[in-house]
């Protein structure tokens, strides 16, 4: 088969090769899907860099998430069966990025008919994560104002769907003015520019002075920062990641005196320690798509042999919603 192999970790993506990899038969509690393709995440590009919390020593195959087609079900395997279509997400191990991958059954759950297998290929990471930090973590009630930072992103643009079914009011925020169109088009009540406005004045002006009541921020850094600022008494900050860079770091005080709770969620451990948990969670979100609740954007489809394209788009912060990279299989199915 063909797969997407990182071959050495480098900044530069000169480690990535498409490239011949053995196929190998699943182990008793194992499934064999043959993938119809697979997103592209901004933590990809950690992991080729050798920066990701949990490495692989290469060469490995690269891609977390996928859509594909049961092939074979190891010996100890119930309630999946050949011919089922499926999502995978594969956090640590990874390898859906290639034209086939085994996985354990706990990693896949079945997609229903109303999903596209091209918007499955890229939907656990993004919707997963942010319905684990929005429902499970960050417990948004209707009525309340939701405050969305990196609003344009994968995490993102999902988060604020999601809010909105749970029945917040959504703040989305991010640094673009066209691409917060986007985010406004995909539901935001209210969008702000923090590059050319101030968030912090904003939000207060949008909640009467009252602040927010739940901030949900895979940016961290000075954002995080200045959104305790605007964060009502009793509110909740959900730490989604650090794409600014820098990792901040919540002043005691602050959270004392005005009652803050800061929640670390963690889709990745959530996941690793809760597989009956997350196919619940997964069967949940696919049923909410499917029957039109949440409609994931994809940006753009692309080839396997097309990662180094991709990997730039993220890395340029020009997706709006999520890359995803087809097979040979998956090009032909949508040809």
């Amino acid at each position: 088969m063909k797969a997407v192999v990182c071959t050495a970790f480098t900044e530069d993506l000169s480690g990535l090769r498409y490239m011949d990899w053995s196929s190998r038969a699943p182990q008793a509690d194992e499934v064999r899907v043959k993938l119809f393709g697979g997103g592209v995440n901004f933590a990809d590009l950690l992991a080729v860099s050798g920066k990701y919390q949990e490495n692989v020593d290469p060469p490995f195959v690269l891609g977390t998430e996928g859509c594909g087609i049961v092939q074979e079900c190891g010996a100890a395997v119930t309630g999946l069966q050949s011919g089922d279509r499926v999502v995978i997400q594969n956090n640590v191990v990874r390898g859906c990025l290639a034209d086939e991958v085994a996985v354990p059954h706990y990693r896949v759950a079945r997609v229903p008919a109303g999903v596209s297998s091209v918007v499955a290929a890229g939907f656990p990471i993004n919707w997963g994560t942010a319905y684990h930090a929005l429902k499970n973590c960050g417990q948004v009630k209707p009525g309340e104002v939701l405050v969305v930072h990196g609003a344009s992103g994968g995490v993102g643009l999902a988060a604020v769907q999601i809010g909105k079914a749970l029945g917040a009011t959504v703040i989305a925020t991010g640094g673009s003015d066209e691409k917060l169109q986007t985010v406004r088009a995909d539901g935001a009540d209210h969008v702000i520019n923090y590059r050319t406005g101030n968030f912090v004045e904003r939000v207060m002006e949008l909640t009467a002075g009252r602040g927010a009541d739940c901030y949900y921020d895979p940016v961290g850094g000075d954002i995080f920062d200045a959104s305790l600022k605007a964060i009502a008494y009793g509110g909740r900050m959900l730490v989604i990641g650090f794409t600014s860079g820098r990792i901040p770091a919540a002043k005691a005080n602050h959270i004392l005196f005005k009652g803050i709770s800061v929640i670390g969620a963690g889709y990745g451990g959530f996941t690793k320690r809760n597989p009956d948990k997350w196919a619940a969670l997964m069967a949940e979100i696919l049923d909410m798509t499917s029957r039109g609740v949440l409609h994931p954007r994809i940006y753009r489809t692309l080839h396997l042999s097309q990662i180094v394209e991709a990997l730039e788009l993220v890395r340029d912060r020009s997706v709006v919603g999520k890359c995803v990279l087809l097979s040979d299989y998956g090009m032909r199915e949508t040809a």
